[in-house]
């Protein structure tokens, strides 16, 4: 009779082990196709030249240009966003240039792994303190971050800008 539960002790664990590799094994295969998908969506299109002509160039005019003091024989003129429809536009700038440093890094776009990755993510960070600043409505924010996106632009052009 012993000999009968161990038995059976011996095919429950069997049984339950099977069950967990049979879950284990459907969600590894459920996981591979979704890497093979991305894959296939992340197809660079655009050059880098268009995407700094379409995208970065305009909307680091945009920044610049939404913060300034302009001092005229009439007086001082402030320059900045108003409306929150002024500030999600601003931060929907930011937002472009953002994801103009993801664009950057991907697939034959990055020129090299070094400086390329460096100034991107550059580029990526100034964006984000653009974003921050618009979030926080802050002019004084805007002006330091249109600062450190400028000196993005100026590192990366000095090493990588090509003829136009």
């Amino acid at each position: 009779m012993k000999i009968v539960h161990w038995l059976f002790v011996v095919s429950v664990a069997l049984f339950l082990s099977g069950i967990g590799f049979v879950i284990a094994s459907a969600r590894a295969a459920r996981q591979a196709p979704a890497a093979a998908e991305t894959a296939a969506v992340l197809t660079p299109v655009a050059s880098v030249k268009q995407i700094m002509k379409g995208i970065v160039a305009p909307a680091a005019t945009a920044v610049f240009n939404s913060v300034s003091s302009t001092v005229t024989a009439k007086g001082t003129e402030e320059k900045a966003p108003q409306t929150d429809e002024e500030w999600e536009a601003l931060g929907n700038t930011a937002a472009a240039l953002i994801e103009s440093g993801n664009l950057l890094l991907m697939g034959s776009r990055a020129v090299d792994k070094g400086d390329w990755v460096t100034q991107s993510q550059a580029l990526i960070e100034a964006g984000k303190a653009v974003l921050k600043a618009t979030q926080a409505k802050s002019t004084e924010q805007v002006l330091a971050s249109g600062e450190a996106l400028n000196m993005s632009c100026d590192d990366c052009h000095r090493k990588y800008q090509r003829g136009s």
